[in-house]
């Protein structure tokens, strides 16, 4: 028995995983990209046989009162703006590939104004524009930290009217939404936002939502810790939602999916097996990819925690379940 548990643990600490990445902008926030080939090279290299590739909604403006340009959105005080050229950018890089190479694209269309009610035609009109090309919409930028102070104009809402007629317009089209939307703010220590997520939800059964982090972000966790709700809210989520699906990027690693030596914590452990075709992984990278298979292996001791069959569906699988059927 002891040598059976032996090699047991050695073949868990042996599993190879393949990836897909369910969460990756091919630009970042001034529209500026590694590029293509780059990207090729990270994927091949690391595994990650299929990418869910986006551009950014926003881009940040370089003020006239800047002297230097800022290397992140929150690198001063001056706004972003939508911007739907994002979309353009994305297209070309995927419509250059071969054949072959674009199977392993999986492009979502962003490039709108989450507060506009035109945006639900916009939309029509892109997947018009490029039959057949766009399998999902998203990341759509709600509730997200101090970017949505940034953002010109009214702050965007995941329940709000506009973005109702696009996720009716999503599930028509069987696109799923990968929806940025904070759980809460940076200092309460509650769910404040949570009804702006369950609302649509509730509303849009047949429209499949992808949920950025879960809710969570670097800067609400530099406030307070860790949110002890988020746990049981998702268990009810989930329970009660069978359209939501939870993207793991990089913001619930830590603190959430292992604690502070690297070990899976096994109340995740459990409610990802709980819900085994829920949850996927994401890196979040924007328009640079030389982290990109650092940033999918910090999964792999959460993924080895988890069983076998579990452990691959959450790391490739899963993310290509919520795909279009019909492509």
């Amino acid at each position: 028995m002891a040598w059976a548990l032996s090699t047991s643990s050695l073949w868990v600490q042996a599993r190879d995983y393949a990836y897909s990445d369910a969460h990756l902008h091919y630009v970042d926030f001034f529209q500026e990209t590694a590029g293509m080939d780059t990207l090729l090279q990270a994927m091949a290299s690391n595994r990650i046989e299929h990418v869910m590739i986006s551009g950014i909604p926003v881009a940040k403006k370089w003020h006239e009162d800047e002297p230097k340009r800022p290397r992140y959105y929150a690198g001063d005080d001056a706004d972003a703006y939508w911007y739907s050229a994002t979309d353009v950018w994305v297209a070309a890089a995927v419509n250059a590939l071969t054949p072959e190479q674009r199977e392993h694209f999986h492009p979502f269309l962003s490039g709108f104004n989450p507060n506009d009610k035109n945006s639900a035609a916009h939309i029509q009109r892109m997947l018009d524009l490029n039959p057949g090309l766009w399998q999902g919409i998203g990341e759509v930028f709600t509730r997200h930290d101090d970017l949505t102070a940034l953002i010109s104009g009214d702050t965007p809402r995941a329940n709000n009217e506009a973005l109702h007629n696009v996720y009716t317009l999503a599930g028509e089209h069987d696109l799923p939404v990968l929806l940025h939307s904070n759980i809460t703010s940076k200092r309460e220590k509650n769910p404040l936002y949570l009804s702006e997520l369950e609302e649509p939800l509730g509303k849009h059964p047949k429209t499949r939502f992808i949920w950025a982090h879960a809710g969570t972000s670097a800067e609400i966790h530099r406030h307070q810790t860790q949110m002890p709700f988020l746990l049981p809210t998702l268990e009810r989520l989930l329970a009660t939602y069978p359209n939501l699906y939870i993207d793991l990027s990089w913001s619930m690693l830590t603190p959430y999916l292992l604690d502070g030596q690297g070990k899976a914590r096994p109340e995740w452990v459990a409610l990802v097996e709980r819900f085994p075709d829920r949850f996927m992984l994401g890196s979040d990278v924007v328009g640079r990819f030389d982290k990109l298979g650092e940033e999918m292996r910090s999964f792999d001791p959460f993924l080895d925690a988890l069983a076998q069959s579990v452990a691959h569906k959450v790391a490739r699988d899963n993310f290509l379940s919520v795909l279009p059927k019909k492509r």
